[in-house]
Parts: C-alpha cells; structure tokens; sequence
C-alpha cells in the first residue's frame, strides 16, 4: 500500500479540541490551517488568534515549543474556503451538535479536494448520519475520527467508518495517525460513544453507583480506583472534574437518548450529585468546583449530604492495599469473600465492568483487543477489563458474575453471553483476539504501517514478544543485555531500575561498543520501556565513598567520563533511541552517541545540580564543546553568547518537557530525529545507523576546543551573584553554579585558550569529587535517595 500524503491539514473549529489538535500537528511539523468563524467585531480571525493564543498558556501544554503556535495558519469560514482545496485531511471538531455539524459540511464540501479524507472529531454522534448531507462523491473519504483530551498527550484515536466508507480509506488514515501523529488505533463501530467512551462512562457510571451503596467518599473512591487498582493516577471523581461535569453529562445523554434497549440502561441516569453540581456552575477543574474545590493550598472534597466542602485525602484501609498488591487471581477472589466495604466495592466496580464489557462486545468492537487498548490508552488503564478476566482465571470469574448475577447484585440482570462458557480460558491468544460478532479469533492488523514496531504494544495472552528475550545475544551482564534483531546493527538495553547508569553499564557499554566495531553496522542503544536513563547510579558508589571517600569515586568518575568519549568516537555511529527521562547521566549519554531519535515524549536534562553536584559524565564537557562549535560558524561573534545558555540550563537545572524542547535547549540536535510514535523508535534508530554506516560513517576527528576562561567565568558568576542576592537560588546553588561555569569556560585561563575534552573532563571530575566531601551536596544526596524528592539547601 502505497503512503497516503499528508501534505497540509485543515482543522474545523479552533474550540478547546480543535484548537489542541491543531497544535499536535504543528508538533509533528505537518502544517495544518484553523479555521472558526468569523468575528463578530475587530480582524475577522479574531476566534481563531485567541484560541492560538491560548494554546501557550495551557497546562499540559498542548505544544512542544510554545513559540510553534506561530506555525498555526489562522482562516475563517466567510473569507478563506478556498485554502481547504489544497488539505488532504480535513478534521472537523466543532461543538458536538449534530445541525451544526451538518450545516458545517454544507458549507465547506464544494471546497473539498477530489482526494481528501474528511473525518469529523465527535465523541459520540453518529457518523452515519453526519455523512448524510455530504455529496456522494466525498461519502467513500468520510469517516469519524474521535481523538482524546488532551490530543498530544492521550495515545488513543478512535476511527469510526460509515457504511459507505472506502476501507482503503481507513486504512490510509490509520497508516498516517500512527506513524506520523504516533497514536494507537482502535476501529470502532458506529454506536453511541464508540468503544473507549461507551466502556469508561459505564464504568464511571457503575464506580458512582457502587460508591454510593457502599457509603464511600470521593475522595476515598479516587484512591481505591486510581493507581492501587493499575488504573489513571486521578481515579474517578477526579478525572470527572478534568473532563468536565458537563462534558461527561453530554457523553452520558448519548446514552440515554440512543441505548433505551440497552440491558444497563437504567444505570446510565445521569447521577443525582452530578445533576446537582452542574445546576450549580461546577463543572470541574475548569470552574474551579466540582466533586473537589481547591481552597487555599488545600484541595476539598464535596460532602454530598451537606452540600459543602470538607478535608479530603482518606485513604484505603491497609489490609485493601495488601490486597490489591497481590497476584490477579488471588486479588480478585480475596476482594469477593472480604467483609470490608472496600473490598466489597472493588469486586462490584470490577464485576460490573467484566459483566458490561462481554454483554456488549458484540455490538460495539471487532475484538475484545479493541475494547482493552481502548481503556488502556484512553482512560490509562494498565489492563483492559478482558485482560485482568483472563489474569485473574477465566472460568473461576465467570462462575463468580454468574453467581452475582443470579443473586442480584449486579447492575443488570442480563446473563452473561454463551460463548463466555463454552470452555475457553479467555479472549485473547496468540491466534488473535476474540470477535463475538464474528465468533472466531480475529489477528493484528497486517497494515504495513505496523512493520515499523517490532515489538508494539500487545494484550496479555496475545503472546507478544518479548525485547529481552528476542534476537541473537552477544554479550549480558547483570544490567545490560547486548543483542540483534536483523545481524546489521546491535542493540544495547540497559536493564537496571529506572536504567541507572553504574560501573556494570558502563561495562555493558563498553563490550557492546566494542562487539559492534568488529561484526556490526552501527550500535543502538535502546530499551523497551518508558525509560532511557535517569542518571547515574548513587547508591552504587556508596560503598566506595564510604570506605575511601571522594578519592575512590575519582577512577569510576574516569571510566564513565572515558566511556562517553568511547561512544563519541567510536568507529560504527552509535544512535541513542530516547523515550521517556533521559537525565543527568542519561542525557550525557545522549549526547555522546553519534545520533539520537528521540520520541516526542523525551524529557531531557543536565540535572545533578538537584542533588548538590554537577554532571560528571561530560555533560560540561559538551556544553562547552558545542558552544565553541556555534561559535566558529558565527566569526567574530562572542564565544560566550554560545556558551550562556548551557550554563544556565545545567546551573538550574532545565529539563527538556519535549523532544523539541530539548532540541532548543541543545541536548538534541537538528539533524536528529523526532519519532512521534514510541513502538517506531527501534525501527528508526536501526535505519538511521545502518544509513549513516551505508553513507561512509566517519567519527568525529578529534579537535581542540577554544574556552571562554577567567574573564568568562567572572561574567556568570556576576549573573549568578544577583540570582543569589535576589534570593533566587541557595548559597550552595550559587557554588555549585560557579562551578559548572568553571568547567564550562575551562578554568583559570585566557579567554581563547585551547583545550582538549580530557582536559574540560578532568575539571569536572575534580570538582564533582569536591563536591561528593561537602555536606550540603550530601544532605541532598541522601534527601533524594531516602525521599526521591530534591532537597533545597
């Protein structure tokens, strides 16, 4: 299948949703036009520059750079029609009113390019009858396509075809949102709220009921059902009050005006407190006031007896959070026969779910996959409801809702379908995932577009492989698994908790490096999980320190610091694939591979200053290098105009909240590669060092790097002399700042001064060592190993 070209974007309505999408698609750089209507008074783009606008001052911020808003092309309805004819996708996400909507498509279908897919962003209207009053010529590109709040951040999309859609269509567009847009697909059926939707506010409908049964709190609830039950760390009061009180209330009226045959109709009333609260004007975190309310520092749960607000924080008994820690099958049959009312609740929520997920999966979702990706990756779960069924033993939880039912406990007393007891031990097998609708096992997609994951995302039971059990091993070590997948290129994982860099990867590193000079193409240094590096490893030098001071923590210093300059110049390019943190010594390693391609969601930074040192692994080293390397394409330029920037990030601290953002900072470079989607980065970090091996790939040669010295080192400590005198930061800080400037301007000098990195290194060594014998740096050290928390000193 040949690639759908997605040359430019147009986006109907510049509201909270359209607006947000837009700014997406300026992250992943495919230009994009919002549209609105025209003002009613002052420039005709008036709705739509305020929406732009509005998109820098947003929490989670919705862009990448803030300064990219300016990439945003504005239009409106009335003057700028024509500019649709050259889009190849046009997203309509308006308000979700069906006339409007069909008023919309009336309006702006003679501007439709002859090619273009057209797909209407809705949360739940029909998308069969959003295509109705579209010409015939455009019905086969027509399509819904539901993305979730906020877009740049929720990794599901929902495509939803009507009768008449072409496949290939959807095909195209499932192909583009995921490579190019990084999101994971569910295809949904034409029914009410679609899949994510239908499933999570039944749910949160059941969670509200149950709750109430069983005298339980909000607040208490949130803590029961958010992260203790592998779900969204905000649980379901709180999440309610992120969407929006008056957001979930539309999404629960679909239900109510479409589904009145539905077996649960009768727990879809939109819930009396909930009634209430949007009478009242509060509607969640958006009006200030819903089931919590800030007040003060303080954040207030509402007490629906009284109608005020009183202190929250109640947590889950202990004996629940024993509980929920066990494995699945014992977790589940200790909640059922436990006397606790918190017990009793968490089997119901997960009883009903279970019972509502296989009453309507023939009706709403090809495959009981569809259905868990759709909890996973809309409502953050870290199993869908037919995932923890099968963990928890098929047969025994079917025997148990059928008990329930019988006895009247559940929402509904509709049985269980048969297929759920014709001897199967769950729904998803490595064969694929079960169709009620169809009755078999329906596979993964086959689309090319998903030949670029080599390991994507699958659900337990799909029998997906493993990272680090596949390919051809070459070489591990307690912390480090060295291996191929293709014979071209090797991969490196680091294995450690949260991939702490200690003297065993750095070990690791060293043979990986070594291995790929003599047999491979290029080195990858890529792990399966949320994680690049968060640092080196503190805990692992302690007893070094402790038996010989800083003295002993010198060599290992030495052999990191002669590890990153292995990496630089390495004879085969070495491609860092950073997904997640990247920190400290993480982002040092980054930094000393030949390349990095990094995943849009890469939080990059120098940030050891946060535990009362500096970095120690060539990070100065670097600033300083790529400042002189700015420098020298800018002749006659100051040196230290480069090099400000990089001191400051490292002095404070600065941590990259985006790929892009971090590319600003410097820690990534232009000519690296931003991958929207996660499964994508082995792929692409692979290609990329067998192109640069393929292209004649030669290491840097060694240069020497001209230092902005004494005179330098005075002009920063002068600005961080008034940060200090201005109470912006700690006398420690203002130590610690002057010494990252001392190795960044290369010492006690003259300005232009050459140096070598060993030497830029060897200051940083010495001065990390000082600081690891003061006892400022050592209460933050032992602040962040005993808390995880910075302590300001």
């Amino acid at each position: 299948m040949s690639r759908f070209q997605v040359r430019k974007v147009a986006v109907l309505g510049a509201g909270v949703m359209g607006a947000q999408i837009a700014a997406h698609l300026v992250n992943v750089k495919v230009p994009v036009v919002l549209f609105d209507l025209p003002a009613k008074s002052g420039p005709k783009n008036g709705i739509v520059t305020k929406a732009v606008d509005g998109l820098k001052k947003l929490k989670p911020a919705p862009l990448g750079v803030a300064d990219d808003a300016a990439l945003i092309q504005q239009a409106n309805y009335e003057d700028n029609l024509e500019l649709l004819r050259d889009c190849d996708l046009i997203i309509e996400a308006i308000a979700e009113r069906m006339d409007w909507k069909l008023d919309l498509y009336t309006k702006v279908a003679p501007f439709i390019a002859p090619h273009a897919i057209v797909a209407s962003n809705t949360s739940g209207l029909s998308i069969t009858k959003l295509s109705e009053v579209l010409p015939e010529e455009i019905k086969p590109r027509f399509c819904g396509i539901h993305f979730f709040n906020p877009p740049r951040y929720m990794s599901l999309v929902e495509l939803i075809p009507t009768p008449t859609t072409q496949p290939q269509i959807l095909d195209q567009l499932e192909s583009f949102v995921t490579t190019a847009l990084g999101k994971g697909i569910v295809r949904a059926k034409d029914t009410p709220n679609f899949v994510a939707n239908r499933v999570g506010i039944a749910g949160m409908l059941a969670t509200i009921i149950e709750a109430e049964k069983f005298g339980l709190s909000y607040d208490l609830v949130d803590d029961l059902t958010g992260k203790k039950l592998g779900r969204a760390s905000s649980g379901t009061f709180r999440t309610a009050d992120v969407v929006g009180l008056d957001t979930m209330a539309h999404v629960i009226k679909t239900l109510q005006d479409n589904l009145k045959d539905d077996p649960f109709y009768s727990s879809y009333a939109t819930p009396a407190v909930v009634g209430r609260l949007i009478e009242q004007g509060a509607l969640g975190q958006k009006t200030g006031a819903g089931f919590y309310k800030k007040v003060g520092k303080e954040i207030q749960r509402l007490d629906p007896a009284s109608g005020t607000y009183v202190a929250g924080g109640a947590k889950a008994d202990s004996i629940v959070d024993r509980i929920l820690k066990k494995p699945a099958a014992e977790r589940l049959k200790l909640l059922r026969e436990s006397t606790n009312p918190q017990a009793q609740f968490l089997w119901a929520i997960l009883r009903d779910s279970f019972h509502y997920a296989a009453v309507h999966l023939k009706d709403i979702a090809d495959s009981a996959r569809e259905i868990d990706f759709a909890m996973r990756w809309g409502f953050g779960s870290k199993q869908g409801p037919f995932e923890l069924w099968q963990d928890a033993g098929w047969k025994q939880v079917a025997e148990w809702i059928k008990e329930d039912i019988a006895a009247g406990k559940t929402l509904s007393p509709v049985a269980l379908p048969d297929w759920v007891f014709d001897g199967r031990e769950g729904v998803h097998t490595p064969e694929g995932s079960w169709s009620a609708a169809q009755a078999k096992y329906l596979p993964v997609s086959t689309l090319d577009v998903y030949k670029r994951q080599p390991f994507p995302e699958t659900v337990l039971g799909a029998g997906g492989a493993s990272a680090l059990k596949s390919g051809t091993e070459e070489f591990k070590n307690d912390e480090v698994r060295v291996w191929t997948l293709d014979g071209d290129v090797l991969i490196a994982s680091i294995t450690a908790k949260l991939h702490l860099i200690s003297p065993t990867v750095t070990e690791g590193l060293l043979k990986a490096v070594e291995i790929a000079e003599q047999k491979y193409k290029g080195l990858v240094i890529w792990s399966p999980d949320e994680m690049f590096s968060a640092g080196a490893n503190l805990e692992a030098l302690m007893p070094v320190f402790m038996k010989m001071g800083a003295k002993g923590i010198a060599p290992e210093e030495k052999k990191l610091q002669d590890m990153m300059l292995r990496l630089r110049y390495s004879t085969v390019p070495v491609v860092s694939a950073i997904r997640g943190i990247a920190l400290g010594g993480g982002c040092e390693l980054a930094v000393y591979s030949s390349a990095r391609v990094a995943a849009m969601e890469s939080y990059m930074g120098l940030v050891e200053v946060g535990v009362g040192l500096i970095p120690g692994g060539g990070g100065l080293t670097y600033v300083a290098r790529r400042a002189a390397e700015a420098a020298a394409k800018a002749p006659g330029t100051d040196l230290l105009a480069f090099l400000k920037d990089g001191v400051v990030a490292a002095a404070s601290a600065t941590v990259g909240t985006s790929a892009l953002e971090s590319r600003k900072i410097g820690y990534l470079l232009d000519s690296d590669i931003v991958v929207p989607h996660k499964d994508e980065l082995l792929y692409v970090a692979s290609a990329q060092a067998k192109a640069m091996y393929e292209t004649g790939y030669r290491p840097p040669v060694k240069r020497l790097i001209p230092v902005a010295g004494r005179s330098g080192i005075a002009t920063i400590k002068a600005s961080l002399v008034a940060m200090r005198d201005g109470g912006f930061i700690s006398q420690h800080d203002f130590y610690i700042g002057s010494l990252i400037a001392d190795v960044c301007c290369g010492g006690e000098v003259d300005a232009g001064t050459l140096v070598t990195e060993e030497y830029l290194m060897a200051l940083e060594r010495k001065h990390f060592c000082g600081l690891l014998e003061n006892p400022k740096t050592q209460e933050r050290i032992m602040g962040m190993l005993q808390t995880g928390k910075p302590v300001r000193n």
